[in-house]
């Protein structure tokens, strides 16, 4: 099956049960971003809400979401997610962040500043008909999902009997042959279609810093747990100004160099950010 870079293994990372806890290392961090400004990307599903059953079901907590609009108030802060641009942006409900939808395919800035990019739109007819193919061949499976998002097709199958999951993994390596303008990228019970270009959230964090002129001074803090979360878990260590932390589920590789166990976790750690970047005036 063809696959994007994120697909598979972290490429030179540890196994994400053997990696530090932010928490009990938050000494440390405090240490790195000492006397720096920074900025703090965070994933939605599975980093700032659980995940659950279905993609509808995954709702802010207002704690969560209060937490973030006061961090908000003394860094930059984005919400990378898988979702549609406006779904993400009406469940968070932030109008002082930036965020990125469909894993950086669509990026809008905070309020008030005009940054925005959409990219792959010449693929949206390749998408239209793989999405015309899934749901075709698909669609009767019970408790499959077929989720069209503008510049991705989510194929959701953790409801479905394990007897089926053969059915699944051929269907989409059969639209993919049809149509190989796109890729196929993992998640968590979970592929997904994506135009099949060098766009990831690694690139769309860089692009984002790099627009709001905040490529070279600002250290910047990555929180997520899905496996395209390690493109930009990557291309911070390239960079090697900032620092990636993975929301455990099950153990892979990753390119991290911290880990934190669950939302409650990334919630606590999100509050000793905030102090620390209110003390710091950052």
């Amino acid at each position: 099956m063809k696959q994007g870079v994120a697909k598979g293994m972290a490429q030179a990372g540890r196994q994400s049960d053997q990696i530090t806890s932010a928490l009990q290392s938050f000494e440390s961090i405090k240490r790195q971003l000492q006397g720096k400004r920074f900025a703090v990307f965070l994933d939605y599903d599975g980093t700032l809400t659980p995940i659950v059953p279905s993609p509808e079901l995954a709702v802010l907590s207002e704690s969560a979401r209060e937490t973030v609009r006061r961090l908000a108030g003394h860094c930059t802060v984005a919400v990378m997610s898988g979702r549609d641009l406006r779904d993400v942006q009406a469940r968070v409900g932030i109008e002082e962040i930036a965020y990125g939808g469909s894993h950086g395919f669509e990026i809008s800035g905070p309020s008030g500043m005009h940054v925005a990019r959409q990219q792959g739109r010449e693929f949206l007819p390749s998408l239209d008909a793989a999405e015309q193919l899934l749901r075709h061949q698909l669609g009767a499976i019970p408790g499959m999902l077929v989720e069209r998002k503008k510049y991705s097709i989510a194929v959701h199958f953790r409801l479905v009997a394990d007897d089926t999951l053969p059915l699944i993994q051929s269907t989409v390596e059969n639209v993919l042959a049809a149509q190989p303008e796109l890729r196929v990228t993992h998640g968590k019970k979970i592929y997904e279609l994506q135009p099949d270009i060098e766009w990831d959230k690694g690139r769309a964090m860089r692009w984002l810093l790099e627009t709001l002129g905040l490529s070279d001074e600002v250290f910047t803090v990555y929180l997520g747990d899905d496996i395209t979360d390690e493109d930009a878990f990557r291309a911070l260590n390239v960079r090697g100004h900032g620092i990636g932390i993975l929301v455990r589920d099950e153990p892979r590789d990753t390119a991290a160099q911290y880990a934190l166990e669950d939302t409650d976790e990334v919630l606590r750690f999100l509050e000793q950010l905030d102090v620390l970047a209110a003390e710091a005036g950052a």
